[in-house]
């Protein structure tokens, strides 16, 4: 049983590597992103709430990002391990997700942290052409992640895993792999 956490810099090929692994690892892959377009898409309680927020270019707050992170790890397919993508973003969502785990006698084995370059996340950001992503913006958003994931980083550094995130799709995988199979 594998439970992990995937953290890294936008762009820095998270969602493709929680895919690829999560196969690997016969483990549920769970985004954050899919779980705020379910909720939308559902028109649930919380997707109503989540909904406002993105139409008002806000960050979801993490009152309600915890409860549907919560809701989703106590679903049956979570028992036999998960890999999460795009949470905890902060040190109150990684309390929260300790707690959370503690309550049914779990904890996370491992936080994987891809690492790239800042000018290369920015490069492939660009080259992706989206209209929100120029150079100024893509960079801000890399401030704002160092700011906000360096407290996290400490905060798991006994389980923390830093695999280089640059290369082939497949060669990362392998990397990340290896990285966890040299932990146990």
């Amino acid at each position: 049983m594998t439970r992990l956490v995937l953290v890294g810099p936008p762009g820095a090929g998270k969602g493709t590597q929680a895919t690829a692994l999560s196969e690997k690892l016969g483990i549920s892959h769970i985004s954050t992103g899919e779980l705020f377009r379910a909720h939308i898409g559902n028109e649930t309680e919380l997707g109503k709430r989540v909904k406002q927020y993105l139409d008002g270019g806000d960050l979801v707050p993490d009152e309600i990002t915890n409860k549907m992170v919560a809701e989703r790890l106590a679903e049956p397919d979570s028992d036999n391990g998960f890999l999460l993508d795009g949470f905890p973003r902060n040190v109150g969502q990684a309390e929260m997700l300790s707690k959370v785990l503690a309550e049914s006698d779990k904890k996370l084995d491992a936080v994987v942290q891809l690492q790239v370059d800042e000018d290369v996340v920015v490069e492939r950001l660009l080259a992706r052409g989206r209209a929100d992503d120029n150079e100024e913006v893509i960079r801000n958003r890399q401030q704002v992640y160092r700011a906000e994931t360096a407290p996290l980083l400490d905060y798991y550094r006994d389980i923390l895993v830093t695999v280089d995130g640059v290369g082939g799709v497949d060669e990362i995988t392998n990397r990340v792999l290896s990285a966890l199979r040299d932990r146990t």
